[in-house]
């Protein structure tokens, strides 16, 4: 289901999912209010109501809170229910059974503008969990295995207890609808380019003694989950590909990528202002912070924002928002082969933009010899709908040198990855 958000009309909702909880509402709701005024802000709190037996709706009424009692069961479903509900700029989920104490409520709003999720984690440093032995290791091996499989950074990706920026969620196509939604909404706005954070929490359970049966029904569900997000966690459009795979398991891709790197960063100039071109996830722009990184797609560059010191925008390189003659060099790789009848206009726009004397760094595929073709073709029957079904303008080394020369470019230097992957090093024409 995709979740549809309400326009941001107070500070903070409140999104407590609930099922026969009365009594603890009872204690948790004034506690709350007060930890809320002194937060110096508008804020609300919703009862999602499971729907329960006991008088959670009178409770709910009696202390000032929002009540909505869903028919549906299920703690994902309560959840997304209420960001479908909330008014809030950031949503703040808790548990009811005094489990988050109100007060840490505090914690995660001070911590909001480190990411656009905060969780309350139990396992990072200055976190803890006061669960009985064998509960506390089947949940650590559980969040371990998470965030392997799916390549996560959070410790805690099975805590509840946390800050939403709202916008964030919005679009966001949700499949399950019990405890494995939490892991699926980082994933899934982590796809967004969502900055995901921890903050140290103390968690205190105020039931002790939740079967093994339950915690092995989670980790059944999330199997699931693992299997249904894997196809979504791998592919090329998820906006720190390029990230993962310099670091990644795969020898021959964190080769290509690492070869990538070592010839741009040595072509690329060393001072003055810099622009790379569909700069997407990569290391390369991470090591140039006299760079500017331009992407089309505004997740790749929220993911860079915690990376990247220099300045990131969204646009292409057909249309470039420069000046003329305002840049000292220009990175173009993997972008030219994209452009449908490009016919040199690319390079044309870079030129417009390079001063006299600027360097251009340019890669393409090079189709001129065997090594991509096959590469191309074992790359599309292993990764069907990967990049190399987006390359349809096929430049050989030939004839982009020939295009390069052609606009008075002195050709500097010029690499390759394996024989297949062509960066040329350029200088326009003219004097610095």
């Amino acid at each position: 289901m995709g979740v549809k958000l309400r326009p941001e009309t107070l500070d903070l909702t409140v999104v407590l999912p609930c099922l026969n909880e009365a009594a603890n509402l009872r204690v948790l709701l004034p506690s709350l209010r007060e930890t809320l005024n002194g937060l110096g802000v508008t804020w609300e709190v919703l009862v999602i109501d499971g729907p329960s037996t006991d008088d959670t709706r009178a409770v709910a009424q009696e202390f000032g809170a929002g009540y909505v009692r869903d028919e549906q069961r299920g703690y994902g479903r309560a959840i997304l229910r209420g960001f479908e509900e909330a008014n809030g700029t950031y949503v703040l989920t808790m548990d009811a059974d005094l489990s988050h104490p109100s007060q840490f409520v505090a914690r995660l709003w001070e911590a909001r503008t480190r990411g656009d999720i905060v969780i309350a984690s139990r396992y990072v440093p200055g976190g803890k969990a006061d669960q009985p032995w064998a509960r506390l290791t089947l949940s650590k091996v559980l969040n371990g295995f998470l965030r392997t499989a799916l390549t996560l950074e959070p410790l805690d990706l099975s805590s509840g207890f946390r800050l939403y920026r709202k916008r964030m969620l919005r679009g966001l196509e949700i499949e399950f609808t019990n405890f494995a939604v939490l892991i699926e909404i980082l994933l899934k706005a982590f796809a967004k380019g969502a900055i995901i954070t921890e903050t140290p929490f103390h968690y205190q359970p105020r039931i002790e003694g939740v079967s093994h049966a339950r915690i092995i029904a989670f980790g059944i569900d999330y199997l699931r989950l693992i299997r249904r997000m894997w196809g979504i966690r791998n592919s090329v459009d998820f906006p720190d590909y390029d990230w993962r795979a310099h670091n990644g398991r795969i020898w021959f891709q964190r080769y290509w990528q690492r070869k990538r790197y070592n010839i741009i960063m040595r072509f690329a100039p060393k001072s003055g202002l810099l622009c790379d071109i569909g700069c997407g996830s990569s290391h390369i722009l991470a090591d140039l912070p006299h760079a500017v990184g331009m992407d089309l797609r505004l997740e790749k560059l929220r993911f860079m924002r915690p990376r990247h010191k220099g300045g990131l925008m969204q646009g292409d390189g057909m249309h470039m928002p420069f000046a003329d003659g305002s840049l000292d060099g220009v990175i173009s790789s993997e972008i030219i082969e994209h452009i449908p009848n490009e016919n040199g206009s690319h390079i044309d726009e870079v030129l417009r933009v390079l001063k006299p004397g600027g360097i251009l760094v340019i890669g393409t595929p090079d189709y001129g010899r065997w090594q991509w073709p096959l590469i191309e073709k074992i790359y599309g029957k292993v990764a069907p709908g990967a990049y190399a079904h987006e390359h349809v303008n096929p430049y050989t080394r030939d004839g982009l040198l020939k295009a390069l020369k052609e606009r008075g470019c002195e050709i500097l230097d010029e690499d390759a990855i394996c024989s297949a992957e062509l960066i040329v090093k350029a200088k326009k024409a003219g004097k610095a």
